[in-house]
């Protein structure tokens, strides 16, 4: 019972941090189920720890690391990754599923779309309005913290999978938080 639980915490960790970074979790669940024992994957996802996959993986995370630091390209790196950081999300949660849980695969993958991709309408939503407020001065620093958060939220989650619930319920309370803030701002 306590295997299940914590494959779902580490699942929804690995999902809803690709809504921020596709790859970060992609690249952090090839090469811990590759050379540590926190992570099992199952067929078909054991291609993710081939080297070739990892390479592919890292050329991607760099492109996507520096494409959304810089102003005007991370709106079209958002519009991109509009599919791919749900795929990511499908991806990591169903191979992190697959060896205790075992779901359906077609429900793990539903589950992975909808967290990762709920993150990244939040995300998308609300760069340009963080962009044009600020003439794009605040988007290499929103998009490195974003990136330390998906890499905070998914090596919690690999590691230390029971904390995930508590850092999702805070990363949560901070998006109600700025959400409010921006909505007295408005109103102000």
């Amino acid at each position: 019972m306590i295997e299940i639980f914590l494959d779902l915490a580490q699942a929804f960790g690995l999902s809803t941090s690709a809504g921020l970074n596709a790859y970060i979790p992609l690249l952090a669940t090839a090469l811990f189920a590759k050379f540590t024992p926190w992570i099992t994957l199952e067929e078909p996802w054991t291609f993710l720890t081939s080297w070739g996959i990892i390479a592919l993986i890292t050329v991607l995370l760099l492109i996507e690391t520096f494409a959304d630091k810089i102003p005007v390209v991370d709106n079209v790196n958002n519009i991109v990754q509009t599919l791919v950081r749900p795929t990511a999300g499908a991806i990591v949660f169903a191979a992190s599923t697959q060896s205790n849980i075992n779901i359906h695969p077609a429900f793990a993958l539903g589950c992975g779309v909808l967290l990762a991709g709920s993150v990244h309408v939040v995300k998308s939503g609300s760069r340009p309005v963080l962009a044009a407020m600020t003439g794009g001065v605040a988007d290499p620093v929103v998009s490195t913290i974003e990136d330390i958060i998906a890499t905070l939220t998914t090596f919690i989650a690999l590691i230390f999978p029971w904390l995930i619930v508590l850092w999702l319920i805070l990363l949560l309370a901070l998006v109600v938080m700025v959400m409010r803030w921006r909505r007295n701002r408005r109103m102000a």
